[in-house]
């Protein structure tokens, strides 16, 4: 470990001389970079460094001990300190082999957020409103902007889908755990009987591309303008406003309504289908090697179930991990912190477990 520290912290100092550099701070996009790699390595150095210290701590109190001319009292004093000097190395040692796990490299990102409705109907519709808003007031309390790209509202306040934009600060590491399907079990307003109903929504976190990423060849995009249909307001049918794009190779398919200007809803369209050709490559690349990356957290799956909610009890239940939580009241409220570090550190553990 202590060679891979010492070029960390030797990396380290390679950037700060760059940043530096009069001709990388003229060139944004080299300084941004420069920059951004540094701060990404700034918490394993700074861990490392602690570590060296206190390495050298413990190794300068045994050579106390060891010299025949040190009062006895002094070096009592350096063999307790000894002992609790190993304690921290440990607790250090344990920090950095999470800091030096591997990265995703979409967890900087923005995120692209995806909530459909599945089984259940009008319910179902509901229960995609609900967890759209979970998922907002989440966004709000970690200091994220949520802005809605594209939605299909049912006249009861529920979505048949909706698709947003989180942007922020490592977005994409909070939510990515999220895809999958969620379940609802709790008695709808319009069940007269009082039976409890199961309805299903699917959930879909996309890394939000970069422009230079994907690249989208004019000749492979179709793009149709319509008419907007449904709530809002005067511009609903009676100007071209609603894009519709179709990227030819892949068969992917965005509709984008919500803005009153086409360009505006073009520009969102367009956001959307970047990331879902980015989700796509990146899918393939990993169905490759799946059973090497795989892990207990789940695949991210669209189909799989990964969480149930239930109204009656009160609680929710993460399949993925056997997590259960009777504070279902405080997560559709977006207290998610705890459901969503769970599910970090267990997938860190596995990280872990799979280099041993």
């Amino acid at each position: 470990m202590n060679t891979r520290l010492d070029d960390i912290l030797r990396k380290k100092n390679d950037l700060a001389v760059m940043m530096a550099d009069p001709e990388v701070t003229s060139d944004q996009k080299k300084y941004t970079k420069i920059s951004r790699e540094y701060a990404a390595l700034e918490p394993v150095a700074d861990e490392a460094e602690r570590f060296f210290a206190i390495e050298q701590q413990i190794q300068d109190n045994q050579e106390m001990m060891a010299d025949a001319d040190c009062e006895a009292d002094l070096k009592e004093l350096a063999q307790m300190e000894v002992l609790e000097l190993k304690e921290a190395l440990l607790a250090c040692k344990a920090r950095l082999d999470t800091l030096l796990l591997p990265k995703d490299p979409n967890d900087k990102r923005n995120a692209i957020l995806e909530v459909r409705a599945g089984t259940g109907g009008d319910e179902a519709a509901l229960f995609a409103a609900d967890l759209f808003r979970m998922y907002s007031r989440f966004a709000e309390r970690k200091g994220f902007k949520v802005s809605i790209l594209s939605s299909s509202e049912i006249g009861l306040g529920g979505y048949k889908e909706i698709i947003a934009q989180v942007s922020g600060t490592d977005v994409f590491s909070v939510f990515k755990f999220e895809s999958g399907a969620h379940r609802v079990q709790r008695i709808p307003e319009t069940e007269s009987g009082g039976r409890v109903h199961t309805s299903a929504c699917t959930v879909a976190i996309l890394p939000e591309a970069e422009e230079v990423e994907i690249n989208i060849r004019p000749e492979d995009l179709r793009v149709d303008v319509y008419r907007a249909s449904g709530a809002g307001g005067q511009h609903v049918n009676k100007t071209e406003s609603a894009v519709r794009l179709t990227h030819l190779p892949s068969g992917l398919v965005v509709t984008c309504q919500d803005q009153k200007s086409q360009h505006k809803n073009k520009a969102q369209a367009m956001t959307v289908l970047q990331a879902r050709l980015l989700d796509k490559e990146q899918s393939e690349v990993d169905s490759e090697r799946s059973e090497a990356r795989k892990d207990m957290v789940g695949s991210g799956d669209r189909s799989q179930r990964i969480r149930t909610y239930n109204y009656p009890q009160g609680r929710v239940t993460d399949h993925r991990i056997n997590l259960t939580l009777y504070k279902l009241e405080q997560i559709m409220n977006g207290e998610m912190d705890e459901l969503i570090q769970a599910l970090i550190t267990h997938h860190q553990a596995e990280l872990l477990a799979g280099q041993k």
